[in-house]
């Protein structure tokens, strides 16, 4: 049986007359304006690649390529103001709840506005308050206005106010692992969530299924609680490389294994899992070796340091545009060195080269934006 392609094509509405009935509503205004103690805006509109819930598009780590982990988009003089850098960590409060999140500037939005999406909910995006109770992600901060005729929430806006959160403690665990595996770990991981003030879980990866958990506190948890990561994390066993020391509150463990299939001298070996706790500088690299599968046979015990800076330098592939074909920004820029003509035909270009936006098309306003970032000024290009 085939369902009616376009409803009301014969103009008959199901009302009494068979006519439409249009509601003159007369303009108001947001249900929560901003003032002096919450002087922030908050959307909470979707992701790119993201659907509602997450409940089946959160389970696909190659769909986190474009947004990896819950973050706030600000702009940055607000950020200035707030002395906030990228990636600290800040209070997101409304009338109704407090969440901690990590933020990020985003030129896009106007002063006043920030933006988080609606799909971090609390299996992506914890913690517990000061009082002990579990955060429920950005639920807890939207505000429950609605339409009275179309009964549509008022999402669009709540009222915030972003403060600086000074966690000292941190915590950053990824791996791969098997899809099943994996899926059981997310859901332990989820558990253990409330027992920080700031916790994260995502997963990544195409082919492979890896996870993503991240944490702060205002000290280190006992013992118990990062022993349990650990070994959800898949670092259990005399192969991992350790590193304690309780007084500090540092600890950091890291697993190379063999690719499957192998038989490559000792250099081939990958990063298979990692956690650092306490200090988390040197994230940056070690995640990059661990998530472009890289050779980190010649790093041994310098995986376990805690500088922000790698021993041997380490190139990553860069951010994903494409979530289809896999192509990263880094390589659209290249191609973009090659492409000539008006907007469309680079567009064209590039897509012919790298096949980006060429199936879901998704990604297609972002490839815009970048075409027309590369092209030369107009007055450049003018010949009288």
């Amino acid at each position: 049986m085939t369902g009616t392609a376009r409803l009301y094509t014969d103009g008959v509405f199901p009302t009494a007359d068979g006519k439409a009935r249009f509601a003159n509503v007369a303009y108001q205004g947001v249900a929560e304006p901003c003032e002096p103690r919450y002087p922030l805006a908050l959307n909470t509109g979707r992701l790119r690649d993201q659907w509602h819930g997450m409940s089946r598009t959160g389970t696909l780590g190659r769909l986190f390529g474009h947004v990896a982990e819950p973050c706030l988009e600000m702009h940055p003089q607000d950020m200035a103001q707030r002395q906030l850098s990228q990636g600290d960590l800040a209070y997101v409060t409304s009338r109704r709840g407090s969440l901690i999140v990590p933020v990020q500037p985003s030129p896009t939005l106007a002063l006043g506005q920030t933006f988080l999406p609606m799909h971090w909910g609390q299996e992506a995006l914890s913690g517990a308050s000061s009082t002990g109770n579990v955060l429920t992600g950005v639920n807890a901060l939207t505000n429950p206005a609605y339409c009275p005729s179309s009964k549509q929430p008022e999402l669009k806006h709540t009222a915030v106010k972003v403060l600086k959160a000074e966690l000292p403690w941190s915590l950053v665990g990824m791996a791969w692992l098997p899809e099943e595996q994996a899926l059981q770990a997310r859901a332990a991981l989820q558990a253990l969530m409330a027992q920080f003030p700031f916790a994260s879980c995502t997963p990544f990866g195409r082919e492979r299924s890896g996870l993503l958990f991240r944490a702060a506190g205002h000290h280190a948890p006992a013992d118990a609680i990062l022993e349990r990561i650990e070994a959800l994390l898949g670092l259990g066993g005399l192969e991992v490389l350790r590193y304690a020391d309780k007084k500090h509150g540092q600890r950091r463990a890291v697993l190379q294994v063999r690719p499957q299939g192998s038989t490559a001298p000792g250099k081939e070996l990958r990063l298979n899992a990692f956690v650092l706790a306490g200090d988390t500088r040197a994230e940056k690299w070690i995640a990059t070796l661990l998530q472009d599968e890289l050779p980190s046979q010649a790093y041994g015990r310098m995986l376990l340091a805690p500088s922000a800076k790698a021993p041997v330098a380490v190139q990553s592939r860069g951010k994903q545009i494409c979530a289809c074909f896999n192509v990263t920004q880094a390589a659209i820029t290249q191609q973009l060195g090659h492409c000539t003509g008006l907007e469309g035909q680079r567009l064209q270009q590039l897509q012919g080269a790298l096949q980006c936006g060429t199936n879901c098309g998704s990604c297609v306003p972002e490839l815009q934006r970048m075409v027309r970032l590369s092209m030369p000024h107009a007055s450049a290009e003018f010949t009288p």
